[in-house]
């Protein structure tokens, strides 16, 4: 797989907030709050933007609180993309008062309505990129977007969205065979929060978590019991733990069914709302979704 997607060259300029340089290079200033929005940036804006990404390497998002230097960086941005959806529940104050101001785009709410899924609590589920055809519907909205603020280069904005979204069906196609390779009966996925329904629903496979779909809920000892009896009753053979979420639900888990006489693997770590770090494969929204995959066919096949 690591074959198959290639990490695409950094074309984007870093530095300080309020560099003048980067002013006048007549790039058109973008912010984007999580690490997989940056990507569809980075890879449709090329050398005509320069990038601000807000959440870095672990961060969770659900938990986020913008700091002054976000502001800042916000205030001198020319568009703003943010998921939507309530997964940066902490700043929606602060992209309200931004959208007053400057462009500024909430890249889930502008999908294909029928394709998000409900929530009693938030009303929507906000990690629509663990489904790769959904997330080929957001390269458009910022495709579109950049297009419109950037006339000029809107054929090339075109052009770069149009090489990866094919990148991305191709890794969906690669995902939806990965997953039907893992015996049926093993076909659950049991993670810390609520992060991977669009993932289940797309590519079929089973999805219990500890956690609702936002961190901030707290699981109970009712919760946990519940789910350790139906890894129990099912034999499930892993468990993932989170980068970006504590991983001691998920040790209660495997001690409770341990008490029950099931051993429970630990199946490795995923990557749910943060990507890996700069400079990785895990660094891009291909290769995190890559490392997943490989990860769970790895521990349940």
């Amino acid at each position: 797989m690591r074959l198959l997607f290639c990490v695409v060259p950094l074309l984007l300029s870093v530095s300080g907030c309020g560099d003048a340089n980067s002013r006048a290079d007549g790039k058109v200033r973008v912010v984007a709050t999580t690490g997989m929005i940056a990507d569809i940036v980075r890879n449709l804006g090329g050398a005509h933007v320069y990038l601000e990404q807000l959440m870095g390497e672990g961060v969770d998002p659900h938990l986020y609180k913008p700091t002054p230097g976000d502001v800042a960086k916000m205030q001198a941005a020319d568009i703003i993309f943010y998921n939507g959806l309530h997964l940066e529940g902490k700043m929606g104050d602060v992209f309200k008062s931004m959208s007053r101001k400057k462009v500024t785009v909430p890249i889930g709410e502008r999908l294909d309505h029928a394709s998000v899924l409900e929530d009693d609590k938030l009303g929507h589920d906000p990690h629509i990129w663990f489904n790769v055809e959904l997330w080929r519907q957001a390269a458009g909205v910022v495709r579109d977007e950049l297009a419109k603020l950037d006339a000029k280069n809107a054929d090339a904005y075109k052009a770069a969205a149009a090489s990866y979204q094919a990148r991305l069906a191709k890794l969906h196609d690669w995902v939806q065979a990965e997953i039907a390779s893992i015996p049926t009966d093993q076909r659950v996925l049991i993670t810390s929060h609520d992060a991977f329904r669009y993932f289940g629903k797309a590519y079929g496979i089973e999805v219990k978590a500890v956690q609702g779909i936002s961190t901030e809920s707290e699981a109970s000892l009712k919760d946990i019991n519940h789910l350790v009896d139906f890894m129990v009753q099912r034999k499930v053979k892993a468990i993932f733990v989170e980068s970006s979420v504590n991983p001691r639900n998920m040790q209660a888990l495997r001690e409770g069914c341990a008490a029950r006489g099931h051993q429970v693997a630990q199946g490795g770590e995923l990557f749910s709302d943060a990507m890996g770090p700069d400079g990785t494969p895990e660094g891009t929204y291909e290769g995190m979704i890559a490392h997943n995959v490989e990860t769970i066919v790895k521990a349940l096949r």
